[in-house]
Parts: C-alpha cells; structure tokens; sequence
C-alpha cells in the first residue's frame, strides 16, 4: 500500500461535495468512482505524475482529501479546481421560477474541473448515440479489463484510467466484447493518438476547437467533455437526446428542439450549462410518451 498524502480546504460558500462530483460518474458500478457509508467519495484519475486514487470527504465546513499513489500529490493541490474553486456564479441571475427554487434549493452545486481531457472524451464517445445504460456497461467491461488497480485502500474493484498507448492497442474483438461497434472504437482509438495535444491546450475554446476537428467528435461530445475537464459552465450540451424537451418544458411548459433550447437559454450565457444541470435536478420532466431509444448489444453478433 502507497503512503498516503492529505490536505484539508475550506470552501468560500456553501458545496455540496457530491454535486459536484456527480458528472464524473458514469452509472453505479463505474470503477472509477464510489461513494462508500461513511460518506466519503473516492475518484480514480491517470494525473501527468501517474495513476492516482483520492478520497474526499466534507467535515464541519471543510474538505478532506487524502490521496494514494504516484498521482497522489497532483490530485491533492487541484483538489480546490476540481470542487469548484475557480467556478465564478457572478451575473448568474434566474428568471424563472423553477430556476430561482432549484438555485435555492441545490446552492452546493458548483462547476469543477479535472484537468483530464481524456479522461472525460473517452465515455462521452462511449456515450454517443446509445442509451446510457449501453455506454455504462462498456464503460465497466473496459476499465475493468485494461484499467490498473487503484493505488492505496480503494474500494474493491476500482480501476484507475488507462495510458493512452492501451486504448490504441485494443483489439477490435474486445471492442465487440464491451459492446461498442467500430465507429465509436475508431473515434477513442483516433483520439488517443492526439491525447498529449489536447491535455496540453489552453481554455475551453481552445479544447473545442482541437477536438471538433477530430473525426467523430461534434458539439455535443466537445460539451460534455469541457463540461467537465475545464469546468465550463456555458458547455450547453447541443445534440442531447433528453434535453431540449427537459428545458423546454421546465421553462414554457412545451417540449422544443435544440434551436428553441438555445433560444431560451440565450440570456443565461455564460452559464448556460449550470442552468441545464439546475434544471436536470430540480425542472419539469415531460409526460414520458412516444418510442425510447432501443438498447443495443453488439456482442451477440
């Protein structure tokens, strides 16, 4: 077992530790994140230092990390980025009433970044076009497959990401083992050649623009994963299956398309994706009515 390293921090304002952490997790069973009795919340990560595990932990006010592993430090000292320490909610001011509650209600929510562009690309493709149950399970079948253990006293069964190297090197039948077909395995393979280039760009736009032109990558993968690795808080994730009905509804009471989703969002810009997260935790939902999209399972062929 690697020696542990800790640190403690104090928020400024209220943070809801889980909240905040909930977009990293991809379903209950994802081998890199759990949430164990005590209340702890435990992320795997593949750091620039290496492979990393870190427990989090809120306690009278503040936040307790301690982290295992090559990747322990690094995961320490941007533990405050990755809780929403650089999330700035200035101009953030609701014009709904079913905002104004769900501000109210969920303050704790912030817009953290990881730093990890990879890290998030790969189950956003994984997530592309499928249901998300299909995507979870590949999700579980590969880590569990080519993740390495998580350093330290994790849970069992955790998986630390794999090095770019390994997601080009996988097998097309292994692929077909996870349950995802070729197009989605060409597109991790081919970003996973371009890994070094997109950790090392700059903002968010920067992100944007090296990962749209890749094949295979469009607005709505480009949002998810910026969302998440740069904490960018205007990321509106266009091409959602569920979310232009979601705002639509919660906004004017009709369902609309991603146009009618942009238009209502317009005056929240700047923080159009912490508005659509408000609204996935406390909006409107539609009557569930006309087809689901149908679950795949490519293994049986």
């Amino acid at each position: 077992m690697t020696v542990a390293k800790e640190r403690q921090w104090r928020p400024e304002g209220p943070l809801d530790l889980e909240l905040t952490l909930a977009p990293h997790r991809r379903g209950s069973g994802d081998p890199t994140w759990r949430k164990t009795p005590d209340g702890a919340i435990w992320r795997t990560s593949r750091t620039p230092d290496g492979a990393g595990t870190l427990r989090t932990v809120a306690l009278r006010g503040q936040v307790a990390g301690t982290a295992w592993g090559p990747g322990a430090g690094w995961l320490l000292e941007t533990l405050p980025a990755m809780l929403g320490v650089d999330d700035d909610i200035s101009g953030f001011v609701p014009g709904h009433d079913v905002l104004r509650d769900a501000a109210r209600r969920y303050e704790g929510l912030r817009v953290g970044r990881t730093f990890r562009v990879l890290e998030a690309l790969v189950p956003a493709v994984l997530e592309q076009k499928v249901v998300t149950g299909e995507a979870w399970r590949a999700w579980r079948w590969l880590l569990g497959r080519y993740g390495e253990p998580a350093p330290g006293p994790a849970p069992e069964g955790m998986r630390v990401f794999p090095e770019p190297e390994v997601w080009r090197s996988i097998p097309s039948w292994d692929w077909h083992r996870a349950g995802t077909e070729a197009v989605r395995a060409r597109t991790i393979a081919n970003v996973a050649w371009h890994a070094g280039k997109l950790e090392a760009a700059g903002d968010s736009a920067d992100v944007d623009r090296l990962l749209r032109a890749l094949p295979g990558i469009g607005a709505w993968t480009s949002a998810e994963v910026r969302q998440r690795s740069h904490g960018d808080a205007d990321a509106v994730s266009v091409g959602d299956y569920h979310l232009p009905s979601l705002v639509g509804w919660s906004l004017t009471g009709q369902k609309t398309d991603d146009v009618g989703m942009l238009r209502l969002l317009a005056p929240y810009r700047g923080h159009r994706h912490r508005v659509s997260r408000l609204l996935e935790l406390g909006g409107k939902r539609p009557p569930a009515r006309g087809p689901r999209m149908p679950a795949r399972d490519y293994r049986r062929f």
